[in-house]
């Protein structure tokens, strides 16, 4: 049952750029008592975060709703979830070689946009910045994501930490970004998708050149799993 609402959701975002009807998640799950019983299971297990209404907000990479960025290919529009799944959505969804990603700099509200596909990163002196530590990030993940931003570059990020009093967390350059987000997601869209053991995941940040105690993926919480996001 989980498995074939993770799907359907997964699925319908994939295509559609939105989750299903919610009577068509009714359907899967049998009734309305069940869905929402099975939406928190996911949501648990870290597959979806959901809003305070239950209602579904991130399918990482995708979202329901704008969290600052837009990600177009010929013929869908998704929300990407933060910069880094912006740049993960033409790597999984396999209809979309390439898209156009748009959002705004945090700092000065200058429109920002890249042709982003999946042979090389896009080309720009941009910089993201993520506030919160990985083994942070499902603490509050939608706070997480909602912080995982680009800029026009470092001095923009000086001036919006400065600005909001917030505490450095890490930046990335357009290539480190979009080589994190590459092969993140591979497999979520299929039956069976597991998610990566920590072990797994800081492996897979050094291979994307990307180490130290920010990409520490131990979560005391749930030690057998890693963020989506």
């Amino acid at each position: 049952m989980d498995e074939d609402l993770r799907l359907a959701i997964y699925d319908a975002f994939a295509r559609t750029g939105a989750p299903p009807p919610l009577a068509r998640l009714v359907e899967i799950a049998g009734d309305a008592t069940t869905l929402a019983r099975t939406l928190e299971a996911l949501a648990a297990a870290r597959h979806l975060a959901l809003d305070p209404d239950g209602s579904i907000a991130l399918a990482h990479p995708f979202a329901s709703r704008s969290f600052g960025f837009s990600v177009m290919s010929s013929t869908t529009l998704w929300w990407g979830g933060c910069a880094w799944d912006s740049f993960a959505i033409p790597h999984l969804v396999e209809s979309a070689s390439d898209v156009l990603v748009a959002t705004r700099c945090p700092a000065c509200d200058r429109p920002l946009a890249w042709v982003v596909g999946r042979t090389a990163p896009p080309e720009g002196p941009e910089v993201a910045h993520f506030l919160v530590p990985v083994r942070e990030m499902w603490n509050d993940v939608i706070h997480a994501c909602s912080n995982q931003r680009l800029f026009c570059d470092s001095a923009c990020i000086d001036r919006y930490l400065a600005a909001n009093r917030l505490v450095e967390g890490t930046r990335l350059s357009l290539p480190e970004l979009w080589r994190l987000a590459s092969r993140w997601y591979e497999g979520r869209l299929a039956r069976g998708y597991q998610r990566r053991a920590p072990a797994q995941a800081e492996a897979y940040f050094r291979s994307c050149g990307l180490d130290g105690p920010f990409w520490q993926a131990r979560i005391l919480s749930a030690p057998s799993s890693v963020p989506s996001t």
